[in-house]
């Protein structure tokens, strides 16, 4: 990335907001560009939601013990942790730029590089605001066991997928439609063996499938060629546009529909999204005959089978830009949370 603007100034309390958010622009720039060549937007996501996803409200008094958006995730003890399996990679794309943007704080570097993910995909601009203090040390990182998983058993001892979505996104703070909309975000990026494990296909072009092997599909929002490292299952033939396919892909009943297509990403988390929502093609919901190599996982059929999720899901999948506005307004929530701001109340960019 390019150099950033000034001398490398040290992050945190008596910030210049001036420098400070041209810092923020300039990087936000470097970002974009290197997001576009690298088609990385998914990870870059992945990165910055669980480092804000670790919150636990009943600690909202005592940071750093509350987790959240604090930079936390740059340290190996976290990133050790289960749920982070692959996200070393998302680090190490980041550390030039935190050379050239010194003044930033990881913690807002982190959350910059995600939004710009998303943007860069064609998801809505998300209010977000910027200042966010780093914890120090590896001694300030959460406990393991405060993200989502996937499928049972789950870790908090949750007897279903609805109970554990509930409990890991309450203790955030999120009520069941922001737990659905921010399920959106499956449209973007793919499963792997060797992170989750919760598909056979992992890393390589002999190991995905036809959507995510070089050659034929082209994921990008702009149709340009390129989807970055071949393998793994995606979610939506699209895996790299930000859209609504993911909410009209789920059935009644929970289940795939027949006439889904088999090679998509289908968990039980993602009945909830738009591309992710309407199927992950063009033509909206999955039909009878469903792809059996799409991803369904016990997490995203609860977005349809649990009577107040599927009331969010259904109307994401009909009114994309009541998915893309709620969306906006949860990504932003959950970009602050825990988050410690210098100066207080942050800077907008």
């Amino acid at each position: 990335p390019a150099a950033g603007p000034g001398p490398a100034l040290a992050a945190g309390p008596g910030r210049d907001p001036a420098v400070y958010l041209a810092a923020l622009r300039a990087c936000q720039r470097d970002l974009r560009a290197f997001i576009d060549e690298e088609n990385c937007h998914p990870i870059l996501i992945r990165l910055a939601w669980h480092d804000s996803g670790t919150f636990d409200a009943s600690l909202a008094h005592d940071w750093p013990a509350c987790g959240g958006a604090n930079g936390s995730i740059r340290f190996a003890k976290e990133l050790a942790h289960g749920a982070n399996a692959g996200l070393k990679k998302a680090i190490l794309y980041l550390e030039p730029f935190k050379e050239q943007h010194a003044v930033l704080s990881w913690a807002d570097l982190i959350q910059l590089a995600g939004a710009t993910a998303l943007a860069a995909a064609g998801g809505p601009a998300s209010p977000m605001r910027y200042g966010r203090v780093d914890v120090e040390s590896e001694t300030q990182c959460p406990p393991e066991g405060r993200l989502p998983g996937a499928a049972p058993p789950f870790d908090d001892g949750s007897p279903d997928a609805a109970t554990h979505l509930r409990r890991v996104f309450g203790r955030m703070g999120f009520s069941d439609a922001e737990i659905v909309a921010l399920s959106g975000a499956h449209t973007l990026g793919r499963a792997f063996k060797e992170r989750s494990g919760t598909v056979a296909e992992g890393y390589g072009r002999e190991a995905g499938t036809r959507y995510t092997r070089p050659g034929g599909n082209r994921p990008r929002a702009d149709g340009a060629d390129g989807m970055g490292m071949p393998g793994g299952r995606s979610w939506t033939e699209r895996w790299l546009a930000f859209d609504n396919a993911y909410y009209t892909g789920g059935g009644a009943g929970g289940a795939r529909p027949a006439g889904a297509d088999p090679e998509l990403l289908w968990l039980p988390t993602d009945a909830a999204d738009n591309a992710y929502y309407t199927g992950g093609g063009a033509g909206g919901a999955r039909p009878a005959g469903a792809d059996p190599e799409l991803l369904w996982l016990p997490t995203d059929a609860a977005l349809t089978t649990d009577p107040s999720f599927r009331r969010a899901f259904e109307r994401y999948a009909a009114h994309p830009a009541a998915f893309m506005a709620d969306f906006a307004s949860a990504h932003a929530k959950l970009a602050d949370l825990g988050a410690r701001f210098d100066p207080p109340g942050g800077m907008p960019l």
